[in-house]
């Protein structure tokens, strides 16, 4: 069974359909698993600047990832206690940031940049993407392009598939005619 919003389709939602087509526009190769290294190879041929992910033990109070931008490059930090699948959605949460350009905090201190990057000069960080609220639209707008990402590159599909066990297919099938015609979709 399949259920549909009451709002309406996908025109009803200007703020996804803008994430839809950031997305598009990435031309990420469809069919295809890609490894979030090669992801931001890929984000970081298109924006003609290296993204590079860096999972450390982020202070508790603070955020589960953000996004430092140097000249050059654009780092990616990410908790790296996370269980996978969590860190795997703070670090594509963060790189539809990247895909977004979202507009971030100036420059952060000295201090905090040393603790973040020790072999990054202070001076050379130009800015930083933490969570503002999570109700903001740039945060609602990489979150979803961050997801939208990840039903590409990943095994996170709306329709997952699995093998079926030849002792199992019978029902398997049974079970399957039992859903409609249409919402299966064309044969």
């Amino acid at each position: 069974m399949r259920w549909r919003s009451r709002r309406g389709g996908p025109a009803a939602n200007p703020l996804a359909e803008r994430c839809r087509e950031k997305v598009r526009g990435l031309r990420l190769p469809p069919g295809e698993k890609l490894s979030i290294g090669e992801l931001c190879a890929h984000v970081g041929t298109l924006r003609d600047r290296q993204v590079h992910i860096v999972t450390l033990p982020l202070p508790s109070a603070g955020p589960h990832g953000l996004w430092v931008a140097t000249e050059t490059r654009d780092y990616i930090f990410a908790e790296e206690r996370l269980v996978p699948v969590h860190q795997q959605q703070v670090i594509l949460h963060e790189i539809g940031h990247v895909v977004c350009d979202h507009d971030t905090s100036p420059v952060m201190g000295a201090d905090a940049s040393r603790l973040l990057m020790p072999s990054l000069d202070p001076a050379l960080v130009r800015r930083v993407m933490g969570r503002e609220h999570g109700d903001s639209e740039a945060e609602q707008e990489a979150e979803l392009v961050g997801s939208l990402i990840g039903g590409i590159i990943g095994t996170w599909n709306v329709q997952p598939t699995w093998t079926v066990p030849p002792q199992a297919r019978e029902i398997a099938e049974r079970l399957s005619s039992l859903e409609s015609p249409a919402a299966r979709g064309p044969a």
